[in-house]
């Protein structure tokens, strides 16, 4: 890996609008950015020589040696937990992005009722060990890989960009997190809307959708995923990190201690970012699970054209009401378990420090 020659100077230049292409000062600046994270926050070499191998290595290593794994416990565990829980819920809003017709105009819970009525009740808990097994795996990435990556890109962006830094990290930990989980979604949505799959484990599904469709099919959301889960974590993560410490001055204003304060601040930070992520991600969300429903092969900028098409922009938000409560029970429930699992293992509460 290498960079052109990089002059200081060109953090005066501003970016022209209307230029045909992009200035060369402008892709040099945004070249550094990423090489330096594929290095991870290995130094710039300004002078256009090879990035050294051995100061990657080395600097690898010692950002490894430096990674708490207790970030990613509590990531895996809240996500597994707050999922689980709240199984038989994302049943029903799958069911009704799945076919829409048939629970139109119906609330959340006559839908559960039609649901309930024509599978029995056990199918609720459909696709309950693809979603604790995908979403474990998923949080402890999301988790440990935001914290991971947090003062990476404080010390590339700039600690006054800290907001900027934080949705740099939330925007990478997402990336990785929605590729691990592509497989075990893409079975959660075959149990939950294809017959064939009814009743099935995380296994036997998982094997069944790779024996009839190819292992390579169990990605073809995989944009789709990006879409729902890279908006998704930025505010998640983001908005709670700023919501808590934000919470948490106000509290220091009237003269509560954190200790006193942390539980109400984490539950308010915490029901905030889940209403912003919930809404952020609807549109990516309805996509995917037309993306595995159908299975047709089409592309996302497809799916996107034919909803849009069939019920104009509002076809994006179709199951809204049922996400907002799934997504809400999920997100608070999550964050403040994430909070109390951190706390536990010896970690501060989300911007108390």
């Amino acid at each position: 890996l290498s960079v052109q020659s990089y002059d200081a100077s060109i953090e005066n230049i501003p970016y022209q609008q209307g230029e045909e292409t992009m200035p060369s000062t402008q892709k040099n600046r945004i070249a550094s950015f990423f090489l330096s994270l594929t290095a991870l926050s290995t130094p710039i070499n300004i002078h256009g020589s090879p990035l050294p191998a051995s100061t990657a290595v080395s600097t690898l290593k010692s950002i490894l040696k430096d990674v708490d794994p207790r970030f990613f416990i509590a990531g895996g565990v809240c996500a597994a937990t707050s999922h689980g829980i709240t199984c038989p819920i994302d049943v029903v809003k799958t069911r009704v992005q799945a076919d829409p017709q048939k629970f139109e105009d119906k609330t959340l819970s006559e839908s559960l009722s039609l649901v309930v009525k024509e599978d029995g009740p056990a199918v609720l808990l459909s696709g309950l060990g693809p979603t604790v097994a995908g979403y474990g795996m998923e949080g402890a990435l999301k988790f440990g890989v935001y914290e991971v990556m947090k003062p990476i890109t404080m010390k590339m962006i700039g600690g006054e960009n800290k907001a900027v830094a934080y949705l740099v990290a939330s925007i990478t930990a997402g990336a990785v997190a929605s590729i691990v989980l592509c497989p075990m979604e893409s079975a959660r949505i075959k149990v939950v809307t294809d017959q064939d799959y009814t009743g099935m484990g995380l296994l036997n599904s998982l094997a069944k959708v790779c024996n009839e469709e190819g292992f390579l099919s169990t990605f073809s959301g995989v944009y789709a995923m990006l879409a729902k889960q890279i908006p998704y974590t930025m505010m998640k993560q983001v908005s709670f990190d700023i919501f808590a410490t934000f919470f948490y001055a106000l509290a220091a204003k009237a003269a509560l201690s954190k200790e006193d304060s942390k539980w109400v601040v984490s539950v308010s930070a915490a029901a905030v970012a889940s209403v912003l992520a919930c809404l952020s991600s609807q549109p990516g969300d309805m996509v995917l699970t037309e993306t595995y429903r159908n299975n047709s092969g089409r592309g996302v900028r497809a799916i996107f054209g034919d909803i849009y098409r069939k019920d104009g922009f509002g076809g994006f938000f179709v199951g809204t009401k049922a996400r907002l409560v799934h997504v809400c029970s999920i997100i608070t429930s999550q964050l403040v378990i994430y909070d109390i699992v951190k706390q536990f293992l010896g970690l501060p509460a989300t911007g108390s420090h």
